[in-house]
């Protein structure tokens, strides 16, 4: 069977470039990927990153859902840590009462940032620490639920969006198949863990109200352009705002020209290619390769591809070129 394409987006911000040009150009993308036939349009959280909009999803996801007509949006994802469950779950309440069946939750345990950011988002250190979430995503289900008659999420109650977890380790894919959830797998930027959590989340699902056998996606970096060469001329900026980011100094995304130029080290030089490994960067065909690949690796039932480049012409360029040449031929 055809495997469905979604897309998971961060609103980058690229040099001399402001915030609302960016989310405008998201907004612009998410109508386009729904003309093009995508199943999804996730925006992630992340936070105190100068090449990130996407700080509130919840926010963004409603103005995208009012500009869109069919696509799902949805979250990929909310950081639960950051936020009281009964906030979330007014939140998506009242995004799914806005746009039923067209709403999809996200969950993940991870900040999204910093410690000091992380502190700042919650004023506590509590439910930071990963053995809380389980619990905190009981709580945010049971809202949903009307698990508790002295606390009614409105319009929470009733209003459940489609629940997924997140994760880039063992732990959620863990828990997601014991809860019979479906599952979100990070090969964007944990490739070396994907199979392994994949498989644990295969061997430890329970059917549930929500699933009767497993569902598990993946997110991969895909940049597709006219030759090999241009793809990887445009991944340029995104390696290089990773490598700013993993040491310490994260910036808005250069151009090509300026990451093409910049100076990179032995060390540096391998980091930044390490980012792109095992993902999708290059020409119709060889991002055809690629996904193929990847499908028969992992039996993924769903690939969520994110795209990071400069120009967003490029960008809607990329999503245009595997929806029209490459995923007719994507099978599991």
């Amino acid at each position: 069977m055809d495997v469905p394409l979604s897309v998971l987006d961060l609103a980058p911000v690229a040099r001399d470039v402001s915030a609302t040009d960016a989310l405008r150009a998201t907004t612009e993308l998410a109508r386009r990927t729904e003309e093009l036939g995508y199943r999804r349009f996730w925006v992630a959280e992340h936070h105190n990153m100068p090449s990130i909009a996407s700080s509130a999803p919840a926010v963004l996801i409603a103005h995208l859902a009012a500009a869109t007509s069919t696509i799902r949006v949805g979250s990929g994802g909310v950081m639960l840590p950051n936020h009281a469950p009964l906030v979330v779950a007014e939140q998506f309440g009242t995004l799914e009462a806005l746009h039923p069946g067209r709403i999809d939750l996200g969950i993940g345990r991870a900040p999204g940032t910093d410690q000091r950011t992380a502190l700042a988002l919650r004023r506590t250190m509590a439910g930071l620490s990963a053995e809380n979430f389980p619990q905190e995503l009981g709580d945010l289900i049971g809202y949903f639920e009307g698990a508790d008659d002295r606390i009614v999420a409105v319009p929470g109650r009733g209003n459940e969006p489609a629940i997924w977890l997140l994760g880039s380790s063992g732990f959620s894919a863990q828990l997601a198949g014991l809860l019979g959830l479906p599952f979100s797998f990070a090969h964007h930027f944990s490739s070396a863990n994907t199979v392994p959590a994949l498989e644990l989340y295969r061997s430890s699902f329970r059917p549930s109200r929500w699933l009767s056998e497993p569902y598990a996606k993946i997110a991969v970096n895909a940049i597709c352009a006219d030759t090999d060469e241009r793809a990887r001329y445009l991944s340029g900026p995104a390696a290089l705002a990773f490598l700013k980011l993993r040491k310490g100094a994260p910036e808005p995304l250069a151009t090509p020209e300026e990451a093409a130029a910049y100076p990179y080290d032995a060390q540096e030089r391998a980091f930044a290619d390490d980012r792109f490994t095992d993902q999708a960067v290059g020409s119709v065909e060889t991002v055809r390769r690629q996904l193929t690949g990847l499908l028969a690796r992992t039996g993924a039932n769903e690939l969520m591809l994110t795209t990071m480049v400069y120009d967003i012409a490029d960008r809607i360029r990329s999503y245009e070129l595997i929806a029209e040449k490459v995923a007719g031929g994507l099978t599991r």
